[in-house]
């Protein structure tokens, strides 16, 4: 049917009118009006046991292979020993998933915090918070509290070093892709280039052999190394932490997971019961202290 111009102007105002008055009732409401109910959007989302984990009902964890001493025991994260076998389970616990519901899985150190996305809900293995790898990984809140080592052979060059200054003309070896080996670059700043190492066992390897005249890792790691794998060892001592703020391990999860909050909030509330220091003290008591490198 032909409709005369004024007409038509008439049917396409009623219209738009029409129109908008659907789009304003579908359109997001003032923040006065939503406000009511954003605290239980976020109680929901981590409602217990039915987070938006990999596998539904699950809460998939990962850390490297083999899984080190004072961490885990045995080379076996699953068994809950260890103290970040500990912490696993009980971050776990207070997300809703009991022991039977969590499953493992072995991620090469790097490749835990390197962009791309994840195949697990979290991994745990000694991952040190840092600006730089914010930019790929989300972390949750600490869940520990580091300082960086010095072993070396009893009677080598660097047995009776007190200070940083004393390091600087040996050969240091560390990890690749640890905040140990950046202590090394950018606190010692050696005379030599550092020498790197995929693992902690070729570092201990290398140690032993005379490679490298001292290696840096985690104070909790150096006592166990000392203790049982390189027993004509000695932590030479510990460096201070770099910045106004202690070193921390904390949980990797991808970049924008809708878990880390949730994972924060888990590590928070057992930071806040005594947890953490509780299992701190039952299985790291003997990495506790070393002279002070300055």
């Amino acid at each position: 049917m032909y409709l005369a111009p004024r007409t038509l102007r008439r049917a396409l105002a009623a219209a738009t009118v029409a129109l908008l008055a659907t789009a304003v009732g579908c359109a997001p409401q003032p923040e006065g009006d939503a406000s009511a109910s954003p605290s239980g959007s976020a109680a929901k989302s981590c409602a217990k046991g039915k987070l938006a984990t990999k596998t539904s009902g699950k809460l998939t964890i990962a850390t490297d292979e083999p899984a080190y001493e004072p961490w885990f025991k045995d080379d076996k994260p699953a068994n809950g020993k260890g103290f970040e076998s500990a912490v696993s389970y009980a971050v776990a616990r207070q997300l809703g998933y009991d022991k039977s519901a969590v499953v493992w899985q072995s991620v090469p150190f790097n490749k835990a915090f390197a962009p791309g996305v994840k195949t697990f809900d979290f991994d745990i293995n000694q991952v040190s918070i840092s600006a730089e790898r914010k930019k790929a990984v989300d972390f949750s809140s600490g869940y520990y509290d580091v300082r960086q080592a010095v072993i070396a052979l009893k009677g080598g060059k660097a047995a009776g070093a007190t200070s940083i200054a004393d390091l600087k003309g040996l050969k240091l070896g560390a990890q690749v892709g640890t905040t140990s080996l950046d202590y090394i670059t950018d606190v010692v700043k050696p005379k030599q280039e550092a020498a790197v190492y995929a693992k902690n066992d070729q570092a201990k390897s290398a140690l032993k052999n005379g490679q490298v005249d001292a290696i840096v890792v985690d104070l909790p790691t150096a006592f166990y190394i000392t203790a049982a794998e390189v027993t004509n060892a000695k932590i030479v001592g510990q460096f201070e932490n770099a910045g106004a703020t202690p070193e921390q391990f904390g949980l990797v999860l991808d970049k924008g997971s809708a878990l880390t909050s949730c994972v924060s909030g888990a590590v928070d509330a057992l930071r806040k019961d005594g947890t953490l220091a509780k299992l701190e003290k039952q299985w790291l008591s003997d990495a506790v202290d070393a002279p002070v490198l300055k």
